[in-house]
């Protein structure tokens, strides 16, 4: 099987991303440039009794509802979007106890080679590992975090998010340092902890 093609960059995806509405070449460029994500992702459910082929499958069908959906006015890369929506589609098929996609299969072709030949989703898979959208996800993600610290918090929560989780270097400190610091009750500070993680998950989606 061919190696994955390299990831595409910032400005390669959002030109792919804005042609991709009326040009299906786009719209398989940007699926096989992704499907190394559906991969790392779908390795999390490897554990269950399915074939992985089933789960690539099945994760790729996340991958294009993502590619269809995809906001490019969000302040987000497609692999961060498109991670969550693959994951909930392996989820819902576990919890719909689904045994097999026929929706989208390993072996369509996505689009053809220099020669003009087809290229399945197959042929773009291969078996090692690698975490590079694992690290793509996770930079956007701590990028998209402390954007939302800025937008979505009060100063007061910011204060106790930042020393709760060691953010901006600071050392973590317990719910009780933070209430004898700021005077005010440890309950107290875990409402203003429980509504500021609140509002940071609300970002994220």
């Amino acid at each position: 099987m061919k190696s994955f093609p390299k990831p595409l960059s910032a400005c390669e995806e959002a030109y792919y991303l804005k042609q991709c509405k009326t040009d299906e070449t786009a719209k398989h460029t940007l699926i096989e440039h992704n499907l190394r994500l559906v991969a790392h992702v779908a390795k999390k459910y490897n554990f269950s009794n399915e074939d992985m082929e089933d789960l690539l499958s099945i994760g790729t069908i996340g991958l294009i509802k993502a590619i269809n959906t995809f906001d490019c006015t969000k302040n987000c890369r497609l692999a961060t979007y498109a991670a969550r929506c693959i994951d909930n589609e392996l989820l819902m098929y576990f919890r719909n106890g689904k045994k097999r996609s026929k929706n989208v299969s390993l072996y369509e072709p996505i689009g053809t080679d220099k020669e003009g030949n087809d290229i399945c989703l197959l042929d773009v898979f291969i078996a090692e590992d690698s975490d590079i959208f694992a690290k793509v996800t996770l930079q956007d993600d701590i990028h998209c975090l402390y954007r939302l610290l800025q937008e979505k918090l009060t100063q007061r929560e910011r204060y106790v998010i930042s020393l709760r989780y060691g953010l901006f270097n600071l050392p973590t400190r317990t719910q009780q340092e933070i209430a004898d610091a700021l005077g005010i009750s440890r309950s107290y500070v875990s409402r203003i902890e429980k509504n500021a993680l609140k509002k940071l998950r609300g970002g994220f989606f």
